[in-house]
């Protein structure tokens, strides 16, 4: 995309809404492929948000370490996508609903996973990637 004639920024605004709408309807997919049912644990939430997390580690290490890419590819495919699939306002939505619904210690245990799931997930990711990647190299 050209932004020769307008606002720099008009080609990043443009591709992380186009991500975005492509990762939300990732998201979207796995909540019908996943259902949660009224008043149980959100696994599919937990699910897509460890996994965007290990695919977010994945490619900054590629992006930033083993590949120029386009100026547009970070903010579309970081951003947008893996910004869109995750979601962390349903997880905080989930997390209400479990308190609200008098299920305390299973929504604090839920913040709780979700969170040293993700965080592990990504440095995992990386620590794997960067293994791989070194492997490759020699």
């Amino acid at each position: 995309m050209s932004t020769k004639s307008g606002n720099p920024q008009t080609a990043v605004v443009t591709v992380v809404a186009l991500g975005g709408a492509t990762g939300a309807s990732a998201r979207y997919g796995a909540a019908l492929l996943w259902p949660t049912a009224t008043g149980g644990f959100p696994w599919t939430t937990l699910v897509v948000n460890v996994v965007g997390c290990a695919v977010i580690g994945v490619f900054m290490v590629v992006i930033s370490e083993a590949w120029a890419a386009h100026r547009l590819v970070r903010p579309f495919f970081g951003t947008g996508v893996l910004g869109g699939f995750t979601t962390f306002s349903t997880y905080a939505v989930d997390i209400e609903r479990l308190v609200d619904g008098g299920r305390a210690r299973t929504g604090l245990a839920y913040l709780a996973l979700t969170l040293l799931a993700a965080l592990a997930a990504v440095w995992s990711a990386v620590w794997l990637t960067r293994r791989a990647l070194a492997w490759r190299q020699a």
